[in-house]
């Protein structure tokens, strides 16, 4: 009996809470779409006169679109793991993508930090990638989490195997979120011959059903069982990733059709269909559900365009692609449409990359990031409003070798229009003015030699300020 009248003061008190927040608006939900290799040119809304994305389209009509939109990495993973922390992947020790267990072939466990450097038979020794997100990380899922929200993860993840999945890491639910770097096929049960297995987080459904039609599925009945509680969806769709796949029924259209930029890929085009109509589906559902006017949409992409393996894209006028530290390799299409904040068909020129998602996502949601917490992103409220600027600098490193062809392991630091990047093997140094020269034509290093000093010297400052593990070359 002693403890009724303290349980009756908190339901007092609870009802009068509620009574007068009858008028307060309520959270904001977040829905955040990655796509696996997308390039700057393959939306219409971008410039493409081929591929054809009304959906996406749509919302940038509706919101606001940056021109200037960047990925933290030129490869998938470190871009992935800056999404989910806020930080510079050379600070996290994440600059190259993650091998799955089936790759790792004795050079590393899963889910291992081995130190130390990797000898690839040339001219310097590589740092060894972490391969995994660190538990002691804090995610943009675990933060929104402790506000409450319901959490889910759709398609690719690869920051991690067993023990270091997305329900390991803030997410309530996860739908096809493996090691895998991409999928084994885009049609269940989504096995090769090489990968039976499948995808172990996705159970195969309907044999031949179309994986991007499956996760945007899984998208909707995550909104539909959520649409009375706050909720953030983190839809990173396996597409445009190779292998290059689509619906037949969608490619036929596409065959006879061909533009004067390179692009005329009819499967690659057919992909990109897929991912619009995905879209198309979730501005659908929140429609139906009354949600648009309290849901914030974020799209992007993991690093830019594929440029090798037949060439299934086109990133003209930005130069080469995915892996490259040129603008075709890490300039990204990025999207935000936050209903009473952006403006409706607004275009922004501010450089921004994926470290801002993390500090914005908290803006949008009212979450305090907790004290101790280093994040290297800036807030995009104030620029989506229109109300400040950022005065920064954007840095990219990495310390591997991909393409061998005297064109890597680099750093780079853009500063105003300018860009530096810096080669290490064989050492180079390039300066381009991107508002004169965004095709990175006309390298300006001998003409600018006080620009030049200025950015190399930030550019070394920073690597030194956050751990970042350079290239050694080799003794003799």
């Amino acid at each position: 009996m002693p403890r009724i009248a303290p349980i009756l003061l908190l339901l007092v008190c609870f009802t009068t809470l509620a009574k007068g927040n009858n008028n307060a608006k309520p959270p904001l939900n977040v829905i955040v779409v990655l796509v696996d290799d997308l390039g700057w040119m393959d939306l219409s809304v971008q410039g493409s006169d081929f591929y054809k994305t009304p959906h996406i389209d749509r919302l940038a009509a509706t919101g606001a679109r940056f021109t200037d939109g960047y990925a933290a990495c030129a490869v998938c993973s470190p871009t992935r793991a800056a999404l989910m922390t806020g930080r510079h992947p050379h600070r996290l020790g994440i600059t190259d993508w993650i091998r799955a267990e089936f790759q790792l072939g004795g050079r590393q466990g899963p889910n291992s930090d081995k130190p130390g450097y990797h000898d690839a038979g040339l001219n310097y020794l590589t740092p060894i990638n972490n391969s995994f997100l660190p538990h002691k990380e804090l995610t943009v899922a675990e933060l929104v989490k402790s506000k409450g929200y319901a959490t889910c993860f759709i398609g690719k993840w690869h920051l991690g195997g067993k023990g270091y999945l997305p329900t390991d890491q803030g997410f309530d639910e996860n739908f096809g979120g493996w090691d895998y770097g991409q999928p084994p096929s885009y049609f269940d049960p989504y096995t090769n011959k090489r990968l039976s297995e499948g995808i172990p987080t996705l159970k195969p459904r309907e044999k031949g059903e179309y994986l991007t039609d499956r996760e945007a599925d899984e998208a909707v009945g995550f909104i539909k069982r959520n649409k009375d509680k706050p909720f953030f969806l983190y839809l990173s769709h396996y597409t445009v990733h190779t292998p290059i796949q689509a619906k037949q029924s969608i490619t036929d259209k596409y065959i006879p059709l061909k533009d004067g930029k390179g692009q005329d890929n009819a499967t690659y085009a057919s992909m990109l269909e897929s991912l619009d109509d995905s879209m198309g589906r979730l501005l659908k559902t929140l429609d139906e559900h009354d949600l648009t006017s309290n849901t914030v949409i974020i799209f992007t992409g993991d690093n830019g365009g594929l440029d090798r393996n037949d060439n299934p894209t086109d990133n003209a006028p930005l130069k080469i692609g995915k892996g490259y530290a040129t603008e075709g390799g890490i300039r990204v299409p990025w999207i935000i449409r936050w209903p009473g904040v952006t403006k409706a068909g607004t275009t922004i020129d501010t450089p921004i990359t994926s470290v801002d998602l993390f500090p914005t996502v908290a803006s949008i949601t009212g979450t305090r990031i907790p004290s101790g917490v280093q994040i290297d992103g800036q807030n995009l409220t104030g620029v989506i409003q229109g109300t400040s600027t950022l005065d920064r600098s954007l840095y990219w490193h990495f310390p591997h070798y991909r393409h061998r062809g005297g064109a890597d392991p680099y750093s780079i630091i853009r500063n105003g229009d300018w860009k530096l990047i810096y080669y290490y093997d064989p050492m180079k140094i390039e300066l381009y003015n991107l508002a004169d020269d965004i095709g990175e034509q006309h390298n300006l290093v001998e003409d600018k030699p006080e620009i030049t000093a200025r950015l190399l010297r930030s550019l070394k400052e920073h690597l030194e300020e956050t751990g970042a593990k350079k290239p050694i070359a080799k003794a003799g």
